[in-house]
């Protein structure tokens, strides 16, 4: 019965204990290229999530990923952000690169906006362009 008590106990001071998680919201997408070259295999893909609303200030990133390109294109991205970051009137993008040994090969040279209101189309495409 002792046992019992303390693993009850346990038990109940665990679940008290524990911080609720932020809730989170993610993004998925895929990001690809037209020309028909397979990329290294040390090549690694870069994605963020960021914002872009001030003309004259660094973005501010709200999601992150990555590391090393596995497979041929489209490569996959999954992005998970704190919907509390998300500010009204605030405007949001998604840019892509891929490098190898920290030379750029690819680069978005289009604007990839979102709204992060659950209306995005999903997954999000970012085809992105060699650098020549």
């Amino acid at each position: 019965m002792k046992k019992l008590s303390l693993i009850l106990l346990g038990s109940l001071l665990a679940a008290c204990s524990s911080t609720p998680e932020a809730p989170k919201a993610s993004l998925d997408g895929e990001v690809f290229y037209l020309q028909r070259i397979a990329l290294p295999p040390a090549a690694t893909l870069s994605v963020a999530l960021q914002d872009v609303s001030l003309m004259d200030a660094p973005a501010v990133t709200l999601a992150s990923q990555s590391g090393p390109v596995k497979g041929n294109v489209p490569l996959p991205f999954h992005l998970s952000y704190d919907p509390a970051q998300v500010k009204p009137g605030h405007r949001y993008a998604v840019s892509a690169r891929i490098e190898l040994d920290g030379k750029l090969l690819f680069i978005n040279t289009e604007h990839h906006g979102v709204q992060l209101d659950g209306n995005d189309p999903q997954p999000v495409r970012i085809k992105v362009d060699a650098v020549r």
